[in-house]
């Protein structure tokens, strides 16, 4: 164990470092947090268009009359992404943000196609909705951080137009602007025209077949989904968030897997596309009590241990664990640098995750939607919500289980120990009180 501990801060602690003080990486965790809101309102009305008691008529009426709420949040969140990178990144530069984003959302545009080739026609003039979702995610980060590098540089070298004072502060700053954003997006211009020459007629085409595709195919896999949970599981280990560190690195592939499987969903599709998405990592691993899953560590330390220490923890930590708030177990009991419980910390959520792939990948269980499930929902009711359907609660209440009965060797362990540490703490107040009254005797007497 001390020679893995080595290991860990040897190799592994300067490589979470540098993540957690990427720029890129940051600005995309916080462009996906921007959109968060607006997801999870067009999930609300997905989610209640689509009950399972509602009959294909009622689904269509209630389609035309709430379709509106997802169409202009779930199906062009590309559009969202793209503007919170502008807007985050610029700000880091400390440029103005509004401008940085503005310009990275109109070179996105600039590459987005406007024909839409149906089967018995071709329409111009338009923007398709796959391109500002899924298809597009992938060439909306590249423009962004590419538009906005280059918006900075022409700013940074004051290659700006500057009026006189007393012009309004408005009308200066949108002036400033005007060399910057004509450079910038005269580029991707350019690399427009360029593309429409290639065999692929756009850059979309070709970053979805080059780029895209080959990433989600692997980041959809089942080994590199158990190695982002073991360096997840690792870095939460080292008292590092685990989430922050790998989820800012593969959130795009997950996000674009599960806007494929929402689109799928939406349209009538029996079968999605996908089973590991965004919503597969977050439902059934974190919304089981926060990562590690360590609700299931609570009821089994509230059911089996007797050490007062475990006790009081559990009373203080369930409460928040029951809205998959788990930072009082991960710093109380404490899982952070405890040797004694890494095994199953990292075995659990690996374990629990090859359940929920092959009970998906037999059918048992229906795959995620691509809804956006809030992470504090409870277990049972954010499984429901994820696939749209009971069994997926069911295999919640089943990993539960599977953790418990992995974590309880190691609970009831911990807590013998505690116990006797107690014991051992009150038989020596005992013993200094006796002597504490033994002396008071003798000085009587």
């Amino acid at each position: 164990m001390k020679k893995f501990m080595e290991i860990i801060d040897k190799y592994l602690m300067p490589i979470a470092e540098k993540m957690n003080n990427n720029v890129y990486l940051t600005v995309i965790r916080d462009a996906f947090m921007l959109t968060l809101p607006l997801i999870i309102f067009g999930s609300v009305f997905v989610v209640i268009t689509n009950l399972p008691f509602w009959s294909k008529d009622q689904i269509t009426v209630l389609g035309n009359y709430l379709g509106a709420a997802n169409n202009s949040t779930m199906s062009i969140m590309t559009l969202f992404v793209v503007f919170g990178i502008g807007y985050n990144l610029s700000k880091h530069y400390k440029i103005e943000a509004v401008y940085g984003a503005a310009v990275s959302v109109a070179a996105f545009i600039i590459l987005t196609p406007t024909v839409v080739k149906g089967k018995k026609e071709i329409v111009d003039s338009v923007l398709a909705f796959d391109r500002l979702g899924a298809k597009g995610l992938f060439v909306g980060m590249i423009a962004a951080f590419i538009a906005t590098e280059i918006y900075r540089r022409i700013v940074q070298k004051n290659w700006t137009i500057k009026m006189i004072e007393g012009v309004p502060e408005a009308v200066s700053k949108s002036f400033a602007s005007l060399i910057p954003a004509f450079i910038t997006l005269s580029f991707f211009l350019i690399v427009r025209i360029i593309f429409m020459f290639t065999p692929w007629g756009n850059m979309h085409d070709f970053i979805y077949r080059f780029i895209q595709t080959p990433l989600m195919t692997l980041g959809s896999s089942l080994p590199a989904t158990l190695v982002a949970i073991f360096f997840t599981q690792i870095f939460w280990f080292c008292g590092l968030h685990g989430q922050i560190l790998v989820n800012s690195a593969l959130d795009p592939i997950w996000r674009s897997l599960s806007l494929e499987n929402y689109q799928a969903f939406t349209s009538g599709a029996t079968h999605l596309p996908h089973i590991v998405t965004k919503q597969f990592m977050d439902t059934f691993t974190v919304s089981m009590g926060g990562t590690g899953m360590t609700l299931a560590v609570l009821v089994g330390i509230l059911i089996f241990a007797r050490s007062k220490q475990l006790k009081e923890l559990s009373k203080i930590a369930t409460p928040p664990g029951i809205f998959n708030v788990n930072e009082p177990v991960i710093f109380g009991f404490p899982i952070v640098l405890n040797p004694m419980i890494i095994i199953p910390w990292i075995l659990a959520p690996m374990i629990v995750t090859v359940i929920t792939y092959f009970a998906m990948a037999t059918g048992i269980v229906p795959q995620t939607t691509g809804v956006e499930v809030s992470w504090t929902i409870p277990i049972f009711f954010s499984g429901m919500l994820a696939t749209n359907s009971l069994a997926g609660g069911i295999l919640q209440l089943f990993n539960f289980a599977v953790v418990l009965l992995i974590w309880l060797p190691f609970i009831l362990t911990i807590d013998r120990k505690y116990k006797k540490a107690e014991k051992e703490a009150k038989e020596a107040i005992e013993k200094n009180k006796n002597e504490i009254i033994n002396n008071k005797n003798n000085l009587t007497t």
